[in-house]
């Protein structure tokens, strides 16, 4: 879809869709990323990625979340709700990179 690659409101619906389908497989993530990347402009919405892969939606000024609490426009798979361990953290960060 054409909008995917023009506003950030639905890069962000996509991403966080798509990581929520995937549940806790991270392999899954992995894969999910890497399709989508061929046809989402990741570049244009390189801090949209990174705040949904970091912190689980898009973040304002400032750090706050843009969801209004919408359940529907966050994820939990990301790095602010990973077990606080290192293991946990590394393979985060090791989807993240790939």
């Amino acid at each position: 879809d054409e909008k995917e690659k023009f506003e950030p409101t639905v890069f962000r619906d996509t991403i966080v869709q798509g990581l929520n389908e995937a549940g806790n497989d991270l392999e899954a993530i992995a894969k999910f990323l890497d399709a989508t990347g061929s046809r989402l402009d990741y570049r244009r919405y390189a801090d949209t990625l990174f705040d949904i892969l970091v912190a689980g939606s898009m973040l304002a000024p400032g750090g706050t979340r843009i969801d209004d609490n919408d359940k529907t426009k966050m994820t939990n798979h990301c790095v602010f709700f990973a077990d606080e361990d290192h293991d946990a953290i590394r393979n985060y960060a090791q989807v993240s990179k790939d």
